[in-house]
């Protein structure tokens, strides 16, 4: 799934290729896909785009007062052409879902989901507030606002494990499966760890550890293309992903949690004190 480092260089890339370019048609290919009808998407026809920008995992592209909100949700990506294809696309079973071309060469870009399994979001909408998923976001960890005591305060009386609560979009907007996995192990805390009762000491690791790895994601995807984002995102994995390989901090065996829909990874070295974690739905701290 595309989290915030993707979806900030996703918005980096079509920012340098949309800002001042007029949108000469906009096609919705899969209809389910498309969460509004008022505004419609035609009304983009003939605006100028004004900007990109991110907002927790959405992509919000703006012509005037209207915004084209995006959500890729777990499949979703997105494909820029210089040149697309003449023909109109048409409804179907494919991947495509949204078309947009710009005026007057016909570049433009197409929005697609792979699999079957379809959550792609589209909202065409006057106020970003107006998307629900928007109105609940918390607050985004790479604005330069977001404090340890901010993260302290978030903390304080949560009944839940560390883990929901930075993949919790309404307490810290962008973070989802692979990044809270290493950010957690940056900060050498078990996925499992209660989130209240934290220490100054572990709240400083933690607010440290989303700083750094999220900001060092993002840099790391400065420049690429859009097919090598997806590359670069694993590549930059530490445990995320790497279930059996060597930790690279301390060299022990990277293990697995498995879910009915996720799994998670962590160092049990670097993240619970050498104890390996059930792996089963209700996993607990094997004794």
């Amino acid at each position: 799934m595309p989290e915030m480092p993707e979806v900030e260089a996703v918005g980096r890339f079509l920012r340098e290729r949309l800002v001042g370019r007029t949108v000469a048609g906009m096609c919705v290919v899969s209809v389910a896909a498309l969460k509004t009808y008022e505004p419609p998407v035609t009304a983009f026809e003939g605006r100028v785009f004004g900007g990109v920008a991110r907002r927790g995992k959405f992509l919000d592209l703006w012509a005037g007062d209207l915004h084209l909100m995006m959500h890729l949700a777990r499949a979703g990506w997105v494909r820029w052409s210089d040149r697309l294809p003449d023909v109109p696309p048409r409804p179907g079973k494919g991947p495509l879902a949204l078309r947009v071309r710009l005026a007057p060469d016909g570049a433009g870009f197409d929005v697609t989901e792979a699999g079957s399994r379809k959550h792609l979001a589209l909202y065409v909408v006057r106020d970003p507030q107006e998307v629900p998923g928007v109105a609940r976001l918390g607050v985004d960890p790479l604005s330069g606002s977001f404090t340890q005591a901010d993260l302290a305060g978030m903390l304080r009386g949560q009944r839940r494990q560390i883990k929901g609560v930075l993949r919790d979009q309404s307490v810290l907007a962008g973070i989802g499966n692979a990044y809270s996995d290493e950010i957690l192990h940056a900060a050498r805390m078990s996925p499992f760890k209660p989130a209240a009762g934290m220490s100054e000491d572990e709240v400083a690791r933690l607010h440290e550890a989303i700083g750094t790895t999220l900001h060092e994601a993002v840099a790391s995807l400065r420049g690429l293309d859009l097919g090598e984002i997806k590359a670069g995102k694993k590549g930059g994995m530490r445990v995320h992903g790497r279930t059996g390989e060597p930790c690279p901090v301390c060299g022990d065996t990277i293990r697995e949690v498995s879910f009915s829909d996720s799994a998670l990874q962590y160092c049990p070295t670097c993240q619970t004190g050498g104890r390996v974690l059930a792996d089963r739905r209700m996993s607990r701290l094997l004794k």
